[in-house]
């Protein structure tokens, strides 16, 4: 039987459509989030969510009624449908961070941004606001935490979500012949020094990466 690594646990309903099509699953989070004490002084106009981690943060401040009315810019329709759940208003939402920035560029730019960001947020963003000459600033809300263990079983597909959780299973792991199904093309990067076994996700999601999976070891 094929076996899966995830590198962070799925939702019941995600880990189902994987043993329904016959594949067996082992899972761990080789990353956790811990939030970061921090308070909304000197909030601009929009906000901009990269994460799902990010409004999950925003949204438990006490004090998150100060900022709810101001439109939210954000990547991925995870980020988003949580944006919309906790309250705020989504203007524009993209697959990554590169055609968010684009967006910002061509039809915001003289609007000013808070990005409310983790310890290992990507440069992209930040940078092409920054070449833009548009008007932002960042406040860290969370802190990813890598978490490696070891995996003794041998399994033959990796499920990895983010770069950090790759650089977390190469502390204790190796990828030998294993095929590699990442969420974005910044997490396929972190691993294309160790394998050219990489599937990619056409959309940015967990779903997504699973249907490909499946798909390839059908």
């Amino acid at each position: 039987m094929i076996r899966i690594l995830s590198t962070k646990k799925l939702l019941p309903n995600q880990r189902q459509f994987l043993l329904h099509a016959g594949l067996s699953v082992v899972e761990a989070d080789f990353i956790s989030i811990q939030a970061k004490p921090f308070t909304f002084t000197e909030i601009f106009d929009n906000l901009i969510f990269t994460s799902a981690n990010a409004v999950k943060a925003v949204a438990e401040h006490p004090d998150v009624q100060e900022i709810r009315r101001k439109p939210c810019f954000c990547v991925g329709e995870k980020t988003a449908a949580l944006l919309d759940e906790v309250g705020f208003t989504v203007m524009e939402t993209a697959d990554n961070a590169s055609d968010l920035a684009a967006i910002i560029k061509n039809n915001y730019a003289a609007d000013s941004f808070t990005f409310f960001c983790g310890s290992l947020r990507m440069e992209t963003l930040p940078v092409s606001l920054k070449i833009s000459g548009i008007r932002f600033n960042e406040m860290q809300v969370y802190e990813t935490v890598l978490a490696p263990k070891k995996i003794k079983s041998e399994v033959d597909g990796l499920l990895f979500f983010s770069p950090s959780a790759v650089e977390s299973y190469l502390m204790e792991n190796k990828i030998d012949n294993q095929t590699c199904f990442c969420i974005g093309a910044i997490t396929a990067k972190a691993l294309e020094k160790q394998t050219k076994n990489i599937v990619m996700a056409n959309k940015p999601s967990v779903e997504n990466v699973i249907i490909q999976t499946i798909q390839h070891f059908k």
